[in-house]
């Protein structure tokens, strides 16, 4: 990475900061021990000890900036910047391996207690283990689940046409990647976690504020997902059972007792796996990869056989017309969008673990990849139904039970397990568990934040939120999207845009007045300003969705339909 103290990735602030403690004691408490060297007068100290360290003592002092007192950077006394342009020299920091904390002299005994533990400082070469391929299961786990599926069923549903299904969820996914890949970015430099990365544009304490409210989209994921689960159990229960009163719904719980219980059943055996920590993720979505893809193409083989070939799978046309259609698709792609926009905040939770930018992006290049191909099965599928039984269904356990068979049911229920598991943990655990890990790390390791989110996933009550297409995607889907675009936006303004991929590592982890992130009393108020504003003008439409308006301008149902993308840019915009 190109920066000014010799690639060595850190952004140092104005020197005024440091003013205040630049005596030699505290130079040399504050920064490496071994350092010793001669401080010229307006340069950072921490500069000049790394320099030591790393390079012998060569230090060179940039002439062009006297301001900022930094040191002039490997590729600048090359002159790359003036040979090949600022463009170059941007792709140069975007690619650069990733920051070795220990040779940087990363003295952990100076962070602040109150903002750090084991599960929020930066990863270590020994830790950083996901190549390409693992970050790439890490997709098909995440992408080949029930929720994929239904989303995929329920354009169908709405009365789009296949390919029109494929064209949206493609489209979207592609879009997805950029803020994908660019958040994940300073994870794998830095080995810093979403909650870290997110103290640079919202202030040291101020990151609590998109961390929770990520965290609290996970935990709606996560209880949908275990209803999800819980309803392959509510399969293999016998046929007098799932008659009984005990599968009545009661109107107070909004489901039946039956089904309540499979839920918590499915809700306590995650905990298992969770418990293990990130390591027992990765091997999970690892080996889980290759046996989702087979039952997968097993489904996918049944529909072929019973519908008598692709072209009656794939027989039902629009039901839409052109102006329907627009008006459908705008929404749609905003609730594929806002499908993926969670793990496109917290993407730096998993890529921080990644051997390189290489291994990260190639990876992650899989996720429309691999949306695609699933989004046909769905749909390939789900069209067939109207083929084989006579009516569209959409949700896939419903039509594993319609299937039947002893056989079949075994094999779904392995595949829908594996499916949610996969896709509920990494997803739907990782965000919230960090989130609360940074409200108090004191309190809060990731296995309690874990348990709490899967608490909250409870009170979510996910049964309602599948009860039809229409709630999934223009409630829950695109009303999201409205909290998760302006934090994006946001995080990636002040990145790319404003610190040019230049962090300051040890004041990510400082209560210090006069750290570059401390801001006031620890809050960036440009940023929650922003935040709001990329917010507001989305509520009218939301509100108008769950009933609570009965009639809004045609204005707010635009902004409402392309939530994410007039939520992103215009927060955005607003910060920078």
């Amino acid at each position: 990475m190109v920066s000014n103290c010799l690639s060595l990735h850190l952004h140092l602030p104005h020197p005024h900061k440091y003013n205040h403690y630049r005596s030699p004691s505290s130079s040399s408490s504050r920064f490496h021990p071994k350092a010793h060297v001669s401080i010229k007068p307006g340069s950072d100290p921490r500069c000049s000890s790394l320099l030591h360290k790393r390079f012998n003592g060569s230090y060179v002092p940039n002439p062009r900036n006297k301001t900022f007192g930094r040191c002039e950077s490997r590729d600048q006394k090359m002159g790359v910047s003036s040979r090949f342009g600022g463009f170059s020299v941007y792709c140069s920091r975007f690619f650069s391996s990733a920051v070795d904390s220990d040779e940087l002299g990363f003295n952990e005994s100076k962070l602040d207690p109150s903002l750090t533990n084991d599960d929020l400082k930066p990863t270590k070469p020994s830790q950083r283990t996901f190549s390409w391929w693992e970050m790439a299961s890490l997709w098909i786990g995440l992408v080949v689940g029930v929720p994929s599926y239904y989303l995929a069923g329920s354009l169908v549903d709405l009365g789009m046409a296949w390919w029109q299904g494929i064209a949206t969820v493609v489209a979207a996914n592609v879009i997805l990647l950029v803020p994908l890949v660019l958040t994940a970015q300073p994870g794998t430099m830095y080995g810093i976690s979403f909650p870290v990365l997110a103290r640079s544009s919202f202030g040291i304490r101020g990151a609590n504020i998109p961390t929770l409210l990520r965290a609290l989209v996970g935990c709606g994921w996560y209880g949908i997902e275990t209803w999800i689960g819980g309803e392959a159990i509510f399969l293999l229960l016998p046929s007098h059972l799932k008659n009984s009163a005990l599968s009545e719904s009661l109107p107070w719980l909004g489901t039946s007792p039956l089904e309540f219980a499979c839920f918590i059943v499915f809700w306590l055996a995650q905990l298992c796996i969770v418990w293990r920590g990130i390591d027992g993720i990765r091997e999970l979505e690892k080996y889980s990869a290759p046996v989702l893809i087979t039952l997968t193409s097993c489904l996918v083989i049944w529909a072929y056989v019973r519908a008598g070939g692709f072209g009656h799978m794939l027989h039902l046309s629009s039901k839409l017309s052109a102006s329907q259609f627009w008006s459908l698709f705008f929404p749609s792609l905003t609730a594929n969008i806002s499908f993926w926009a969670t793990l496109a905040l917290n993407i730096p939770d998993f890529s921080r673990f990644a051997k390189s930018q290489t291994d990260q992006i190639i990876g992650q290049a899989g996720l429309p990849v691999f949306m695609g191909l699933f989004t046909f099965v769905g749909l390939a599928v789900t069209s067939s139904t109207n083929i084989i039984f006579g009516r569209v269904i959409s949700n896939p356990i419903q039509l594993l039970g319609q299937i039947g068979g002893v056989t079949t049911v075994i094999l779904s229920i392995l595949g829908i397990t594996l499916a949610t598991i996969t896709t509920n943990i990494a997803a739907n655990v990782v965000a919230p568990a960090n989130a609360l890990v940074n409200l108090n790390p004191k309190f809060f390791t990731f296995r309690r934040g874990a348990l709490l989110t899967a608490v909250l996933g409870i009170a979510f009550q996910p049964w309602r939120l599948l009860r039809s297409s229409e709630s999934f995607v223009y409630t829950w889907l695109v009303g999201y999207s409205a909290l998760l675009g302006p934090i994006g936006g946001i995080v990636l303004a002040d990145y790319y845009l404003i610190r040019k991929m230049k962090l300051n590592v040890l004041d990510l982890y400082s209560l210090s007045p006069f750290g570059e992130y401390y801001y006031s009393k620890g809050y960036n108020f440009v940023a929650m300003v922003a935040l709001i504003a990329g917010i507001l003008p989305v509520v009218p439409g939301f509100l108008q969705k769950i009933g609570a308006l009965s009639g809004i301008g045609d204005g707010f149902v635009v902004v409402y339909n392309n939530a994410w993308f007039f939520s992103f840019f215009l927060a955005g915009f607003v910060f920078y």
